[in-house]
């Protein structure tokens, strides 16, 4: 009988964390430090920080960057579009709730953009 934590012949020994893994907390934390901007903007606005809230805010930002309006169904198919699987009302929710405290306004044209004192306090802190 083999000893499992022994390597096999011709087989490199594991290191016993899957490679997968340890890229994943890399690129966690490389989003993490890429994201301090961000996340000192939802803490001006009192709001505390979630993924949801980050990919949003981001999605606002690089759009309003490139003049492009988007409404609800845009900012979730951006969502979609970056493997983060969200219902469209959660989606609708949180932007009600970045609305609510100031941060997002809503468009006559029902369009969703970031305020112009978040964007200011965005471009501040890159």
């Amino acid at each position: 009988m083999q000893n499992a934590q022994l390597p096999m012949e011709n087989k490199p020994a594991s290191s016993g964390v899957p490679m997968a893994t340890s890229n994943n907390v890399l690129a966690k934390a490389t989003e993490r430090g890429n994201n301090d901007h961000i996340r000192g903007l939802l803490k001006s606005f009192g709001l505390r920080t979630s993924l949801i809230r980050l990919k949003i805010i981001d999605i606002l930002r690089t759009s309003t960057m490139e003049n492009r309006c988007l409404g609800a169904r845009g900012v979730h198919s951006q969502l979609l579009e970056a493997d983060i699987p969200l219902s469209f009302l959660s989606v609708r929710e949180v932007l009600k709730r970045l609305c609510s405290v100031g941060l997002v306004t809503l468009n006559p044209d029902k369009s969703y953009s970031l305020h112009p004192k978040a964007m200011a306090m965005l471009a501040a802190g890159e």
